[in-house]
């Protein structure tokens, strides 16, 4: 193989690395934010503790479990640390534990002074959450190989971006569509660069799918114009519009911007799989005129398609089966259900996703025509394929 000279890696690695700073420090001022109190919590903290015993017990001899457990927790963080305290456990499906000797939990404990009260907030599941984490991305690495640490890394940076970037954003008062469109450009750019490297496969899938999410947003625009349902139908507007007095949240563009970030991935995947695609149809037969190639990627498209659209409508409605579930059990007429504010959403999210899937595709296609057709893209395929076969032959 090649060795690449110094000159060649400042030309591919600089502007990348120059870019990496510049939007390091765009976090780093984004994130300098004084949140407005919306409760108050002197002297209040989540501590870590272990269960060493049961005073009173809330279980009941057909196994549920009925009031509070009485036990004793070794604190182990906080002021207490090292302290065995008396505390409660609520019998709550959202808080509170089913506690046992040695099992670890989260204690709300509020100190003043010398008085501490305290109650067993949840099971300590911060572990399970972070192996399970780990080991995705270790299975990600070694079945994908150096391609897996690629989009190991890059669903990183995605995470870090709704993190660091859309909350903080979001938070003072930009538009929340907009935000996600940036996010979205931005993580489409790291995470198909990655993969692809500075080709023009990778601006053909990156064009795709900003294509393919804006659509999803423009569609699910029209679908609130002509439904009337909006941001403000979500079941936790109360809270929201809490945050919207307090700090001038957007609360209205809160539904679409998630919406666009739900279906990135799915469009990710169809632009991509058809930039590939092309890439390689058009190396393997440059005798290929543009209408052929624009068909050729169009039938290949269309096998994605209505794979990717029916993973994006289960998705949702995944998300949807226990008021799906409920509905059937209380026998709700057709009308009141199909007119529901949370049945609408549901569907808007599934058909707007939808469609920036199909129409992502043509987009993809002519994307990759008009970029592919060139002599010069057509010698650099054929070299990085001469390239990958001397390594295979290597290997």
């Amino acid at each position: 193989m090649k060795t690449k000279t110094p000159a060649a890696l400042l030309k591919r690695w600089a502007p990348p690395v120059v870019l990496l700073i510049l939007f390091t420090l765009f976090v780093i001022a984004i994130n300098d934010v004084d949140k407005a109190q919306l409760v108050v919590r002197e002297g209040q903290t989540f501590e870590k503790g272990v269960v060493t015993a049961i005073i009173q017990d809330n279980l009941q001899p057909n196994g549920t479990r009925v009031g509070e457990q009485v036990v004793e927790v070794q604190m182990l963080t906080g002021v207490r640390k090292g302290q065995t305290l008396e505390t409660t456990s609520s019998s709550g499906y959202l808080f509170g534990a089913g506690c046992t000797v040695g099992m670890h939990v989260v204690v709300l404990q509020s100190v003043a002074g010398d008085s501490t009260i305290t109650s067993v907030y949840s099971q300590d599941r911060g572990w399970v959450i972070y192996l399970f984490a780990g080991l995705y991305l270790l299975a990600l690495c070694l079945v994908g190989g150096k391609q897996g640490v690629k989009g190991a890394l890059g669903l990183v940076f995605t995470f870090a971006c709704i993190i660091l970037v859309y909350l903080p954003l979001v938070y003072q008062g930009c538009s929340p569509f907009w935000v996600s469109v940036f996010v979205c450009i931005i993580t489409t750019v790291v995470t198909l660069w990655l993969i692809g490297g500075p080709t023009r496969k990778t601006v053909v899938a990156t064009g795709g799918t900003v294509a393919g999410v804006i659509i999803s947003g423009l569609a699910a625009t029209l679908f609130s114009m002509a439904s009337g349902i909006s941001g403000y139908n979500v079941s936790d507007i109360e809270s929201l519009l809490t945050l919207w007095n307090v700090s001038g949240i957007q609360v209205g563009g809160l539904l679409f911007s998630g919406l666009l970030i739900s279906s990135l991935g799915a469009v990710m995947d169809v632009a991509m799989s058809i930039a590939s695609s092309i890439a390689e149809v058009r190396t393997q037969n440059p005798s290929l005129t543009r209408k052929e190639l624009f068909w050729a990627g169009m039938h290949i498209g269309r096998d994605m398609m209505g794979t990717d659209s029916n993973t994006l409508i289960l998705a949702f409605a995944g998300g949807s089966v226990s008021m799906l579930l409920l509905d059937y059990a209380y026998d709700l007429p057709y009308l009141q259900i199909i007119n529901s504010n949370n049945i609408g959403i549901a569907i808007m999210q599934g058909i707007s996703g939808s469609f920036g899937i199909v129409l992502s595709v043509p987009v993809t296609v002519a994307l990759a025509v008009l970029l592919y057709m060139t002599p010069g893209a057509l010698r650099e395929e054929k070299a990085k394929a001469a390239l990958r076969e001397k390594d295979q032959e290597i290997a």
